[in-house]
């Protein structure tokens, strides 16, 4: 169970450091978030394809494939347990990173497709982007972060329950499943900034307490 605990601290952790250094990359380096005009975005796109595509493997599909880990190794931690929880906590976890994969794939892949449009047919192009980019961040949660509010509802209500965190990391998984979830009322989007900034907290808390516990030499491997 250590190594298991071990997995979930690293993977745990690499998502917070994933998405810390997304902050800077995506406020400063390139705010494309801020840009509301469809011809400006096509052209930042195009003049910062390749780092943009790097940091979206980086911080969404290999932050994918870490929630993946995660999700399974905390179940792995609490699937003694006889409740519906467990698997509910899991499954939502898996169902979110498969839709992360998705959107990252569409946007990648859709950057490329409509710059080469807009290279011979610049209103075709900011049209073709419009709609890849709509998919896209549906998929990511750009209509609010439903999936990964009920994910954490479901840590936050297993850590109370089973106690594989303290209580403070339980109820601030209540809190961020709170934000997530109300982030999907149209004029409450805004709730979402409040769900990603205090997901950070929650990984790298949850990433050091379990590296630690994964030390402990009263419990074997």
């Amino acid at each position: 169970m250590n190594k298991t605990r071990k997995i979930a601290g690293l993977s745990s952790l690499f998502i917070a450091i994933a998405y810390l250094l997304a902050m800077p990359y995506f406020l400063l380096v390139v705010d494309y978030p801020s840009v509301t005009d469809p011809l400006e975005k096509l052209l930042m796109i195009r003049d910062n394809f390749t780092s943009m595509y790097a940091m979206h493997i980086i911080v969404y599909q290999f932050v994918a494939v870490a929630l993946v880990v995660l999700s399974l190794a905390l179940f792995r931690m609490v699937e003694s347990q006889d409740s519906l929880l467990p698997r509910l906590m899991a499954a939502f976890g898996l169902i979110w990173a498969c839709l992360l994969f998705g959107s990252t794939m569409v946007f990648n892949y859709g950057m490329g497709t409509a710059i080469a449009v807009f290279e011979t047919d610049p209103a075709a192009g900011i049209w073709h982007w419009q709609v890849i980019e709509s998919i896209a961040q549906g998929l990511g949660g750009g209509g609010g972060e439903f999936l990964g509010g009920v994910w954490m509802l479901t840590l936050g209500i297993l850590g109370l329950r089973v106690k594989i965190f303290p209580k403070t990391l339980s109820i601030l998984s209540l809190v961020i499943a709170a934000a997530g979830l109300i982030s999907n009322v149209p004029f409450l989007h805004n709730a979402g900034i409040v769900f990603g900034l205090l997901q950070i907290v929650w990984f790298a808390w949850a990433g050091i307490l379990l590296i630690s516990a994964s030390h402990d030499k009263k419990e074997p491997a």
